[in-house]
């Protein structure tokens, strides 16, 4: 994807985070942390975790941290799965998945779904994925999905029908967003859900 519509993205989900009021969020397949280091450095934020499953991402990351002023015992990255979290991140103020639950296998959803809305609970969810009608426009076949690791990539209908059951299920509102550019027709590059806790 262009280097425009990833930054609009970041951009839209730093924006989300900051109209939640979040104090304390967790960053779930936070890979080599292109929103994890901007997360970092916000001033309203205390706490930060990031997981991923990937190590080697998760050594780029920190050598990213590396490199700027972080303050002492504000970040924790973690070489775990989403799907199965650790119980001691239950609650948080928010969670994020940036163009992350794409690359789940569709088999194991319920699994994410469950950590998401059961064990976790956040007060706030954002989740972003590729918004699959877009896919024409940045010269994808029909075929073919955007990267080889992608499981699935969803239109927007069902994107908004798998959060909107499952928001209902848990005791969630979800808002839905188009972003990462917008055609009138297509919507944005991306798409976005914002779940918010009854």
């Amino acid at each position: 994807m262009t280097s425009y519509l990833h930054e609009d993205r970041l951009q839209s989900v730093l924006s989300a985070i900051r109209a939640s009021g979040a104090a304390r969020v967790l960053d779930l397949g936070c890979g080599d942390g292109d929103l994890f280091v901007r997360l970092a450095v916000m001033p309203e934020l205390s706490e930060l975790v990031g997981l991923d499953i990937c190590a080697t991402s998760l050594d780029r990351l920190r050598a990213k941290l590396q490199r700027i002023d972080v303050q002492a015992g504000k970040v924790d990255v973690r070489h775990a799965s989403m799907t199965d979290p650790s119980r001691d991140l239950a609650g948080y103020d928010c969670a994020v998945l940036l163009e992350t639950i794409e690359h789940i296998d569709p088999g194991d959803l319920s699994r994410l779904e469950r950590a998401l809305f059961s064990v976790l609970r956040a007060q706030t969810i954002i989740v972003t994925t590729p918004n699959a009608e877009f896919n024409p426009l940045l010269g994808v076949p029909s075929h073919r999905m955007r990267h080889p690791d992608h499981r699935f990539e969803w239109d927007r209908a069902r994107f908004r029908a798998w959060c909107g059951r499952a928001a209902k299920a848990a005791g969630y509102t979800a808002a839905f967003h188009d972003i990462a550019g917008a055609h009138p027709v297509l919507g944005g590059a991306s798409q976005m859900a914002v779940f918010t806790r009854l």
